[in-house]
């Protein structure tokens, strides 16, 4: 096995753990271009390579190594969506479908020929944990046994990406998962869904910085004559803070303050002393 060496402070690899578990050998080198890890790769004798989460660029003299080559495990239907968010941003820009690639790596990133894809639905309520966690992860890890095999036998087909279709995402870091409340509340709606859990969509709220996680959407279907700027405080519920954008309300129901830990928006609101109000539900446009 090889992984990115030990940062101080940072958790364990998974993987990497589990193999020195299993007593199995693990390669830790700065760098994959290196000689030393190229040598260390021609000594597992390996039949097949496989490349599950990369964190290091490997080139093709080290993908090549293994007797049938190298595959890689990419969250998205390749080439949509390349880089390193590939699941936040589907469900951010309000895909209703997503899926899994398995393809030959290359020295341009994400962009190798495709051996296996599975696709599966992002529904309309959907967290990036939900899409992961129920979806994909259980999805790749099948994708990944399927293609080795197909390998293996030679019974698989190598398919060009088309670079007309290609889209290139970068990290979904904090400046992304700011919520800027003029925008619409589909948008709204989908950034914080594409967030949940991390890195967590952020706004300033009762002065405090916060990182909203679990939420309802509401439509509002009819023009209100006050107090409906986007961004403002429609109303507090025992559990909830909603919060007005365009086209209708955010109910937030748990946040995270800076520094602090997860708690119900309703919490959130006590602490802060806003009042219960619930006349934004006489707002909201029958479903």
């Amino acid at each position: 096995m090889f992984c990115s060496p030990d940062k101080p402070g940072a958790k364990t690899d998974a993987l990497k753990a589990d193999a020195l578990a299993r007593g199995l050998p693990v390669h830790s080198f700065a760098s994959l271009r290196s000689h030393e890890a190229e040598a260390a790769m021609r000594s597992l004798d390996a039949d097949i390579g496989i490349m599950a989460y990369v964190l290091q660029f490997a080139p093709q003299s080290f993908v090549n190594i293994p007797r049938h080559g190298t595959i890689q495990f990419h969250p998205s239907l390749l080439p949509r969506y390349r880089g390193p968010s590939s699941i936040s941003w589907p469900i951010a820009l309000g895909a209703r479908e997503t899926g899994i690639t398995i393809f030959r790596p290359t020295d341009g990133l994400d962009e190798g020929p495709v051996i296996l894809q599975k696709t599966c639905a992002i529904g309309p309520n959907e967290t990036l944990g939900d899409v992961y966690f129920n979806k994909l992860f259980p999805l790749g890890v099948q994708a990944l046994l399927d293609a080795t095999d197909l390998v293996m036998a030679g019974r698989h087909a190598e398919t060009p990406q088309d670079e007309r279709l290609a889209t290139y995402e970068g990290w979904m870091h904090d400046e992304e998962a700011e919520i800027h409340w003029p925008g619409h509340v589909d948008t709204i709606y989908n950034l914080i869904r594409a967030c949940n859990p991390a890195p967590g969509a952020w706004m300033m709220l009762a002065g405090e910085k916060v990182r909203v996680f679990d939420c309802r959407k509401h439509v509002v279907g009819r023009f209100v004559s006050r107090g409906h700027r986007p961004g403002d405080i429609a109303g507090v519920s025992e559990d909830s803070i909603v919060i007005w954008a365009q086209g209708g309300l955010i109910e937030i129901l748990r946040l995270r303050p800076e520094g602090g830990g997860k708690v119900s928006a309703g919490e959130f609101a006590r602490r802060k002393g806003l009042a219960i109000s619930e006349a934004w539900r006489s707002w909201l446009r029958d479903a």
